[in-house]
């Protein structure tokens, strides 16, 4: 079965190494702090000035005070830090960031990402997005292999406004994982059950197949 984005977010924090120091987008990505492997220490950082998240809180437990990018409520760990958006984005800029996970409408085989406008939407603005696909030099996106119309979000080329060029490293969804380079999406794995030809029909951009493509383990 595909995956929910609970399952994209479990699959994700397996990418996760230890000491790193990594930023989560809006949406999905988000919940891959709930979901670290035993074992690992990592410093989630948010752009709006917090490093140290910890997993979402539970019911009751909000403190309305503690804010992700995506004005959700957030724990933090011990020892967290909260400082001014300068300093985040020094923080990102100077390249302190060792995997950058965000959410995407559209990819591009050549590694294109666009999130951020959908011409004729109302749009607050870009926020950190091009400073983060800017500066880092790994980011896996997290999206829905399709949009609700059932077309192809994995696209020969961009149909809409670039967050930045080029920069995509691994993409997963809820039917694969893709590895991007040479100008190709490369399948690496398969959701449980969700089979080869599937991941071929609703992918529009090339797409280089191994002869034995395994499936994820959660």
């Amino acid at each position: 079965m595909a995956l929910d984005k609970i399952g994209i977010a479990k699959r994700i924090a397996q990418e996760l190494r230890d000491g790193w120091y990594v930023n989560l987008g809006i949406g999905i990505p988000t919940l891959v702090a709930n979901y670290v492997p035993e074992g690992l220490s990592v410093e989630f950082q948010s752009e709006n000035g917090v490093l140290g998240m910890g997993p979402f809180p539970f019911d009751g437990e909000e403190d309305a005070d503690l804010i992700n990018a995506g004005k959700q409520t957030i724990t933090v760990k011990s020892g967290a830090a909260f400082f001014d958006s300068a300093t985040s984005f020094a923080m990102i800029r100077g390249k302190h960031v060792q995997l950058t996970v965000l959410g995407a409408m559209e990819v591009s085989e050549n590694g294109d990402i666009a999130n951020w406008k959908i011409p004729g939407k109302m749009v607050k603005g870009m926020g950190g997005a091009m400073d983060l696909v800017a500066s880092a030099e790994n980011i896996i996106v997290a999206m829905m292999h399709s949009n609700k119309a059932g077309e192809s979000k994995l696209l020969k080329t961009c149909s809409l406004p670039l967050t930045g060029v080029a920069c995509v490293k691994k993409i997963v969804t809820e039917l694969a994982v893709l590895e991007i380079k040479n100008g190709s999406f490369h399948l690496l794995e398969r959701a449980p059950g969700v089979s080869v030809e599937e991941i071929v029909a609703k992918t529009e951009g090339a797409l280089v197949i191994p002869k034995s493509v395994p499936e994820m383990v959660l």
